[in-house]
């Protein structure tokens, strides 16, 4: 997705519709098909009313409410993503459970009446870390990731294939709930082998046994990225129905007419904004649409959480921007789970289109504040590092296997030195110490990558970059891979022979703490508490980040996100359903903060001032 850009309001389209029929491998008495120019559902005409939810973004055991309240504000089907780099962390070890089993989240949203509209990819974009494609991919830097490289193609079909084996039988057809299946995503944003790579990653998908739904592309580019005997649907922001709509027709003269993404709100990236869009305003502009009779769905409905390191992030304005883990993206459906004002005016705009009185909202449970939660257990990263690897070069985090966490570089200068130090490919923040005392920080955001520097002989340089999350839209994304890309020189000489460790983080509860404060940042930090002995202890509550520098939070086992004291987002979405009434373990990583903070919870979210998109 792109930057939006405001036009005025209105809908001047009518809705044209034709006798051309698009192929696909669906029985036209049973399954969505298209006949006229229009969605036909089982023969009889059918108006495609969803919006987004991704199961990886709610916890597991909140998607029965969450689906519950999709049905309440007056939609008929979920659409989804799947994120394939949740699945397949290690090539060849696919995990389909907890969290990810995403076959049961299908099943429960045709528990609720909902069908479902299933984006599979492999590449998805959503703000999600190198757009849900495994970071290993990268390890080889020759891959040309979303292309006919067979260094792709072959994993990415391994990964369809496997996908099939879940949710092919989940297809309407076969007595499920999925009746369409998206080919790849918003490929004309991307691509230049757009023929060759979509008809491959569409044998793939027919072939991984998703024969039995309709078949189709999206996007949001001027120019498509679609193949000739596929639908297309357009993706587009809150005032943009006029001229988008304008364009899909010119794509698709004889129909049918989807939005396959109108984004209701906008999501936040480190050092910017809050982003919200009016409700009224989405709210006019989809009654618009509805009444002409054209198919939406809503992006997001419910945004959710960007759990862990999953964050992704953009290029635009010719620079890096990560993204927040808040994916609250002003939608109807709060990050965590509330109905907002703006679901409110949705219903009532989809009520009224379609003649349907919903099932009555939900009611939601109140939050809990909880206070006092000291991070009085600490250790100093430099006390817990792995054992390094040597390298006479320096390598990324993608070569050593490591797809996410920080990494740190550490050289000994062999003759006495000053100078301007400078990192070629930092990605993305670096702190830099000499014999372990920080004398600055390096920020890939702010296009930051040299500092002057006084060495001596025998002193230790070290270098640690944190991964802010990967771009996950556009050609840059085939770049992303982390930490430093390129070359460290000192006064133009370029430095060799490293110790590199690598820092995924993955084991942060088994850090041997000990009681007391940290001295020596970063710092590894541990709580034990108890939620409120008065109250449900299992109340959602946010975690109020004040106090804290930058880093990454998990609790009880769960990863949080990432927190960053540069704003705009304060507070980490706590769901109660991972909450004990005693004994909670809290693991804070800060690159930044020495001492021995206390933390606190509250009853409601601290995302940033709010700022109109545009």
């Amino acid at each position: 997705m792109k930057v939006l850009k405001s036009v005025s309001m209105g809908i001047g389209l009518g809705l044209l519709l034709s006798g051309h029929v698009f192929a696909a491998p669906v029985d036209a008495a049973h399954g969505l098909t298209i006949q006229q120019g229009q969605f036909m559902l089982n023969g009889k005409p059918f108006r495609i009313i969803a919006g987004d939810m991704h199961y990886t973004r709610v916890p597991r055991e909140y998607w029965r409410a969450r689906l519950k309240m999709a049905k309440a504000m007056g939609l008929n089907t979920i659409t989804t993503y799947v994120f394939w780099n949740a699945h397949e962390t290690v090539p060849g070890h696919y995990d389909f459970s907890g969290q990810n089993d995403v076959a049961e989240f299908i099943r429960e949203a045709q528990q609720e009446g909902l069908y479902v509209i299933l984006r599979p990819g492999p590449y998805v974009c959503s703000e999600w870390d190198l757009g849900g494609l495994p970071a290993w991919l990268l390890k080889d830097r020759d891959t040309r990731i979303r292309s006919t490289d067979p260094t792709f193609m072959q994993p990415a079909q391994r990964w369809l294939h496997r996908l099939g084996q879940e949710l092919a039988p989940l297809q309407y057809n076969r007595g499920g709930n999925i009746i369409a299946v998206q080919v790849e995503n918003e490929y004309g944003s991307f691509g230049k082998d757009n023929d060759a790579y979509l008809q491959q990653i569409r044998k793939d998908i027919v072939d991984s046994g998703f024969d039995a739904s309709l078949l189709y592309t999206s996007d949001s580019a001027p120019q498509y990225g679609s193949l000739p005997d596929l639908p297309k649907v357009i993706n587009f922001g809150v005032g943009h129905a006029p001229e988008k709509l304008a364009k899909l027709h010119t794509w698709q003269p004889g129909g049918p007419y989807m939005v396959g993404e109108y984004w209701v709100g906008w999501f936040d990236h480190w050092g910017g904004p809050h982003y919200v869009i009016d409700a009224a305003k989405v709210a006019n502009e989809l009654n618009g649409m509805l009444k002409q009779g054209y198919s939406v769905s809503l992006y997001m409905f419910h945004g959710g959480t960007s759990f862990g390191w999953m964050s992704g992030a953009n290029w635009d304005d010719d620079s890096y921007q990560p993204d927040v883990t808040s994916y609250d993206y002003d939608s109807p459906l709060d990050e965590s789970g509330r109905p907002t004002p703006k679901y409110y005016a949705l219903r009532k705009v989809i009520a009224e289109a379609t003649g349907n009185t919903p099932p009555a909202v939900p009611a939601t449970p109140a939050t809990q504040a909880i206070n006092n939660i000291k991070l009085d257990e600490s250790q100093s990263l430099w006390d817990a590092l792995p054992a390094p690897t040597a390298s006479h070069e320096l390598k990324t985090m993608e070569e050593l296997g490591e797809s996410y966490g920080d990494i740190l570089y550490r050289k000994r200068i062999d003759a006495a030195v000053s100078g301007t130090l400078h990192i070629d490919g930092l990605h993305d923040y670096a702190l830099v110490y000499v014999n372990g005392k920080r004398i600055g920080t390096l920020d890939r955001r702010l296009k930051q990558d040299s500092l002057s520097v006084k060495l001596a002989k025998d002193d230790t340089l070290d270098l640690l970059v944190q991964n802010d999350g990967r771009i996950n839209f556009g050609e840059k994304m085939v770049d992303e891979r982390k930490g430093i890309l390129g070359a460290v020189t000192l006064q133009g000489q370029t430095l060799l022979d490293w110790q590199i460790y690598a820092l995924p983080f993955a084991e942060n509860e088994s850090v041997k703490v000990t009681q007391g404060a940290c001295h020596h940042a970063p710092c590894i930090y541990h709580a034990t508490f108890n939620a409120p002995a008065s109250g449900d202890a299992n109340a959602d509550t946010f975690l109020d980040t004040k106090g804290l520098g930058k880093g990454m939070v998990w609790l009880n086992g769960h990863p949080l996100g990432r927190f960053w004291n540069i704003g705009p987002q304060r507070t980490l979405y706590v769901p109660g359903a991972w909450l004990k009434a005693s004994g909670n373990q809290l693991v804070v990583l800060d690159l930044l903060i020495e001492g021995q903070p206390t933390l606190h919870t509250l009853k409601q979210p601290m995302l940033g001032t709010p700022k109109q998109a545009k």
